[in-house]
Parts: structure tokens; C-alpha cells; sequence
């Protein structure tokens, strides 16, 4: 009888501890996700919430700097949104760190354009948007009409502009001069060639004449250039301007229409050259051909970022220039501004005037691949902003970056143009007559300090909310 029982409790053993292992490791599974799933609500309700007053979604935690940890992403009620907003909206759907925490600013997975083609077409489709496209301005549906369009044809481009030019060059070239001109604008960059935009070693500027520092760098320059209407004038313009390269070797020519709206495309394409051409170019300078430039005070602003501490952090995201911080679109229909509230609703983000600005070559190369995810916007330094914002990047502002020129009759003042870095439209003849002034009274006036030279960065506290 006890060896009946012992082998009757050996059965039960081997066949209910299996059983019983299995019924304990399912219930674990259960707690496990229970858990986990609470975890999860927890986060996404701490980490989005609604702003009832203004309308918006925020996120809280994000990455905060001057003290400000709300992040606006996109407007909840979307009755009245501007057509480029909409189409807006559904590419940061797919980039949102919000709703994909592991999609890393900066980082695209929309490399063939797939995401912004796909918004197009669903936007252009609703039957309010038909109605709305065709009512704009026809500059505007112009340039909706291409907004898509970005893979234009080099038609004339230097030939290694960005190399270092034989063995007496010991480094990468300091900065590329890219500056926005257009085919009959020969005088103009023929006045930048012979002053300030002159390529090669450029000394720098001494804080002081006692200072036996050497400070300098190597400068490149190319100009960016679109396609003019030239039937109606029957000039070979394009022969002249083949001509212009073969002797200067600094045209950057696109195959599309050179109109004050694609100037924001030749900030894309020159994004794109750009990573492609001048991987060791430390920086960029892009401007109008109307700027003038304080080359040796540009070049020792630069090399003193370099020396900071983290400047190897900091140049991920360094963009400098007049920063403007609260601009709302023009709504005027007589200026070249005018941008209806029906193709975009809502405060522009912070950017730099666009007459002149400076920025690092890594950060160029982000620009480059954000931009992919953000549709084309008329005004080309709005665009900048709005590629900048989404890689959660802030514009330095520098007062000595004049895009309004300077205020009064402050110019005549001796040594004025020793106090800045750049200053927006002078014609070819004052650039001349300016650059000639600047080294005529450069023992004179080369201890003169730069404007508020401290850089500031405009508090995101600050900003008006970005409505997209």
C-alpha cells in the first residue's frame, strides 16, 4: 500500500509541477504587462496636455533652456488653419517626439520625400483646401503649385571650390562666402570679388595692437544663382555668365526661376551642395550681393567661438545674425512680403534676417537633413527658422549684424564700420569706397570694440506660440 502512494505522488508530481510553472509564469506575464501599461499611461499623461485657454497641445519635460520646459506643437481646432499649416501639421505628426520619442531631431527618415508627398496630396484633395488653393494670389499658387519640386539640375558649379588649394594651405578653408545674386547683378559681384568677399588667407583682426596673435583663416565664395527670363530681352545672359565662371570659378547656377519666392530654394539646394562639396568648411556666411562684410572682424569673431569651451557641442546648432523674435506675416497685398492668412495662420518662428547670417558647416548639414521633413515657405529666412525650431535649435543674435542698416547718421561717425560684422544694402560703388575707408583707418580705429559684441540668445519664454 505505501509503495502504491509513493508512486501515485511521483505521477502527481511530474505532471502537475509542469502545469503549475506554466500557470505561474502566465500570470507573471499578466502583472508584467499590467504594469507596464499603467507605466505607459502614466508617462503620456505626463509628458502631453492640452492648453485650454490658447488652444494648443504642449509637451511637458522636454528639453528646456531659460527656464522654459513647454513645447507648442500643433493646434487642436484646425477650422481656419492656413493651407501650408496643414500641410505642416501631418509631416510633424510622423517627427513629433511626443508622439515618436525615438525619432531624434535632426534625424529624417523621409530621405526620397515620401511624407511630404503624401501630405500634399491629401491636403490638396479636402474640398475646403480645393477651394482655398484656388483663390490665392497667383505668385502664391505659383509657388504651391512647385512647393514639391526640389531636385532642380546643376547647370554650372565650381570645380573644388572647397579644397585647399595646394601645399602651402596647412588647413580646411575658415568660411564660404554663398552669396544670393542673380544674372544681371555683374557689377554687384564684381564690387564683393574686390573687397570684402576676396578668397584665400584673410588676417584676422587684433583686439589690440599689442596683441602679436595671429589670427586668420581661409575664405572661399560662391554665388547662388537661378535662371532669369531672358526672352523678351534676347541676351545671351547665360553665355556671359559661363564666361564669368570660367574666369572666377565661383558661380553656383540651378535650373529654376530666379523670383524673390525660390529664394528659398537656393537655400535647400546650397544645403545639399553643400554636404556633398565642403565636408571640412568649418562655416557659412550666406547673403545678399548687396551686403558689406568686415571680413577681418568676421574672421577673429569666428576663431575665438572655435576656442570656447563645448565649441564642439555648440557648433552642432550655431547660427548668428540679427534675430528677430516676434514677427507676425505681412499681410499687405502690395508688398513682395505678402503672404495671405489662407496659406499660413499664425506668428512666424524666430529667425535671422536673411540679408546676412553666419553658420557653423555641421549645423549646415542638419539644416540639410531637417529640411526634408518641412515644407518649401515663400520667405527664405522664415524657412530657416521653422527647419531650425524642429531641430530644437535657437538663433544667436549679435547687434553687429546690421540688416536694417545702421540707425540716424550713426555711419558717419568715425570707426562706425569697424563696430560691426555686416551691414544689408550698399550699392557696388559704396562697397568699394567702404572697404577702401576700412583699411585707410585700420591703425586708427582697429581697438574699437564690436556693437554689444556679447551674443545673446532671445529667451523661448518670449516667443509667441508657433500655430502649425
Amino acid at each position: 500500500m505505501a509503495r502504491c502512494w509513493c508512486r501515485l505522488r511521483s505521477v502527481l508530481i511530474c505532471v502537475c509541477t509542469p502545469c503549475l510553472c506554466l500557470a505561474l509564469l502566465f500570470v507573471y506575464i499578466s502583472v508584467m504587462i499590467c504594469l507596464n501599461l499603467n507605466s505607459y499611461a502614466m508617462r503620456s499623461t505626463a509628458r502631453v496636455n492640452y492648453d485650454v485657454e490658447n488652444n494648443h497641445f504642449i509637451a511637458q519635460e522636454t528639453s528646456s533652456r531659460d527656464g522654459f520646459d513647454l513645447k507648442t506643437f500643433w493646434e487642436k481646432n484646425m477650422e481656419g488653419i492656413g493651407f501650408w499649416n496643414e500641410l505642416q501639421r501631418t509631416i510633424d505628426h510622423n517627427f513629433n517626439p511626443i508622439l515618436h520619442p525615438k525619432t531624434k531631431a535632426g534625424s529624417t527618415r523621409d530621405f526620397d520625400g515620401f511624407f511630404l508627398k503624401q501630405s500634399f496630396s491629401e491636403v490638396t484633395f479636402m474640398d475646403n483646401m480645393k477651394n482655398i488653393f484656388d483663390n490665392f494670389p497667383q505668385q502664391i499658387q505659383q509657388f504651391a503649385s512647385h512647393m514639391l519640386i526640389r531636385d532642380y539640375p546643376i547647370l554650372i558649379q565650381p570645380d573644388g571650390v572647397c579644397r585647399a588649394k595646394g601645399r602651402h594651405e596647412k588647413e580646411q578653408p575658415l568660411i564660404l562666402f554663398a552669396i544670393k545674386t542673380t544674372e544681371f547683378n555683374f557689377k554687384n559681384r564684381q564690387a564683393i570679388r574686390q573687397t570684402w568677399g576676396q578668397v584665400g588667407w584673410v588676417a584676422g583682426a587684433k583686439r589690440n595692437s599689442s596683441d602679436k596673435t595671429e589670427l586668420g583663416g581661409y575664405v572661399r565664395r560662391v554665388f547662388l544663382l537661378g535662371k532669369e527670363d531672358t526672352g523678351a530681352l534676347g541676351t545671351h545672359v547665360s553665355d556671359l555668365l559661363m564666361m564669368e565662371s570660367k574666369t572666377y570659378g565661383d558661380i553656383l547656377q540651378w535650373d529654376f526661376r530666379d523670383t524673390f519666392f525660390n529664394l528659398t530654394l537656393k537655400d535647400v539646394l546650397l544645403w545639399s551642395w553643400f554636404s556633398q562639396n565642403c565636408n571640412q568648411v568649418k562655416f557659412v556666411l550666406k547673403g545678399d550681393d548687396d551686403v558689406f562684410v568686415n571680413t577681418p572682424k568676421l574672421i577673429t569673431y569666428l576663431r575665438e567661438q572655435l576656442r570656447k569651451p563645448q565649441a564642439k557641442t555648440t557648433m552642432e546648432e550655431f547660427l548668428v545674425g540679427d534675430v528677430i523674435g516676434s514677427a507676425i506675416p505681412n499681410r499687405v497685398r502690395k508688398s513682395k512680403y505678402f503672404i495671405p492668412d489662407t496659406f499660413y495662420k499664425g506668428h512666424y518662428p524666430m529667425y535671422a534676417g536673411g540679408g546676412g547670417v553666419v553658420y557653423s558647416g555641421l549645423l549646415a548639414k542638419r539644416l540639410h537633413e531637417i529640411s526634408k521633413t518641412v515644407h518649401l515657405f515663400p520667405i527664405d529666412d522664415v524657412y530657416v527658422g521653422m527647419c531650425m525650431i524642429r531641430l530644437n535649435a535657437l538663433p544667436i543674435h549679435n547687434p553687429a549684424f546690421l540688416t536694417f542698416d545702421f540707425s540716424g547718421k550713426e555711419d558717419e561717425e568715425p570707426c562706425s564700420y569697424h563696430t560691426i560684422l555686416l551691414v544689408h544694402r550698399r550699392t557696388p560703388e559704396q562697397l568699394v569706397s567702404l572697404w577702401a575707408d576700412l583699411k585707410k583707418t585700420w591703425k586708427r580705429c582697429q581697438d574699437v570694440p564690436l556693437r554689444n559684441s556679447d551674443d545673446k540668445k532671445i529667451p523661448q519664454k518670449n516667443l509667441p506660440k508657433l500655430s502649425l
